[in-house]
């Protein structure tokens, strides 16, 4: 079995994942938004379906990679459960990735806590 590779642990690392948690938030929230407007064009004006063929497939890799980079962001930000589960649970409301990303950077939730020798955050809580 393939070990788990060990969390970022450079601060230029730990930036870049915080960077892809914030843009795929946004891109995340984007797509969603694509697919609704594509889905009430389909369905309820009774146009193509081209968008949601478009729309489809980008969201669902939006929505696969936010959950897999909010998982390695909460293991790296050592958030809580509450938070951590809250952002994982961001991603089923339309907008809900984005309004979770400004809400997680107000509180100083993406901020950098670099880690001490024996493995733990030095931000003390």
């Amino acid at each position: 079995m393939p070990a788990i590779p060990a969390p970022p642990s450079s601060p230029r690392s730990r930036a870049r994942l915080r960077t892809a948690f914030r843009v795929l938030a946004v891109v995340e929230a984007l797509t969603w938004a694509g697919l609704l407007v594509s889905m009430g064009w389909h369905h309820l004006l009774d146009g193509s379906r081209s968008g949601i063929e478009l729309f489809g497939p980008l969201h669902g890799g939006a929505f696969l990679l936010y959950g897999a980079v909010a998982l390695l962001t909460w293991g790296v930000q050592r958030w809580s459960l509450g938070v951590g589960l809250l952002a994982l649970l961001a991603a089923l409301p339309p907008f809900g990735t984005a309004v979770f990303e400004v809400w997680a950077q107000r509180r100083g939730l993406l901020r950098d806590r670099p880690r001490v020798p024996d493995g733990r955050s030095s931000r003390t809580a």
